[in-house]
């Protein structure tokens, strides 16, 4: 189940967003509207649920979050953009990445409560 939103998952929510990976969630946040859609099986399809919403391609990026040691990562095919300077499967701007870590924990807020 994929699940996009503006506002932090709740837990029953969280429940279904495991249902492709059990521990991990995979997310494509929109980090200039705040928005992130979350629990795709690949990260294009949240990438195309958010452009189709009006999200901007280079606004959009990719990684998860390990539920069980709530470590999140930045990494997905999505990211690679040279014409962004993006050269990697991860996020290399340090202010971008930034910015997805702390949009992760707001929208999984409740895991570090």
């Amino acid at each position: 189940m994929t699940i996009t939103k503006n506002t932090p998952f709740t837990k029953d929510e969280i429940v279904n967003l495991r249902e492709l990976f059990d521990i991990y969630i995979k997310t494509v946040i929109d980090i200039k509207r705040k928005v992130c859609s979350a629990g795709c099986d690949r990260h294009f399809d949240s990438e195309k649920i958010l452009l189709d919403q009006g999200s901007k391609q280079e606004d959009l990026w990719g990684g998860g979050i390990d539920l069980e040691t709530k470590i999140i990562d930045f990494n997905s095919m999505i990211n690679i953009r040279p014409q962004q300077g993006n050269t990697s499967n991860e996020i290399q701007d340090k202010t971008k990445r930034d910015e997805f870590e702390k949009l992760t924990k707001y929208f999984f807020k409740i895991l570090y409560e």
